[in-house]
């Protein structure tokens, strides 16, 4: 059985090669600042896009969208804003999630704008 780690890799290598395909291209992976992580982070067009990346195989708890809770989405945008200070100008942003089933093939649900900086 695969650890929580080498899943979480999985879907986020699902996630980007699902966002590829839907015409986004690749800024990075993994940005870390002190405030937290985001998965990945991606251009759509001029919009720069910070994604996060959920797996979860139960509803038990609401499953993968109430794991983001206002508390990650705080640390995410801490973390965006970090990212953006390196940015020579700021370009038009939007925090979305995709979310992932353990199924197989996994079932993708993508959230645009799934919540914002405001």
């Amino acid at each position: 059985m695969k650890n929580a780690r080498s899943r979480g890799e999985a879907a986020e290598q699902v996630a980007l090669a699902h966002l590829l395909a839907q015409g986004l291209s690749l800024v990075t992976t993994h940005y870390r600042s002190r405030f937290g992580e985001i998965d990945l982070i991606l251009r759509d067009g001029p919009t720069l896009v910070f994604v996060e990346v959920r797996l979860r195989s139960s509803q038990r708890f609401g499953g993968a969208a109430a794991s983001i809770t206002a508390h990650k989405q705080q640390r995410i945008i801490a973390t965006a804003r970090q990212f953006l200070a390196s940015q020579k100008r700021l370009p038009p942003c939007r925090f979305d999630v995709v979310l992932l089933g353990t199924g197989q093939p996994p079932t993708i649900e993508w959230l645009r704008n799934a919540f914002s900086a405001d």
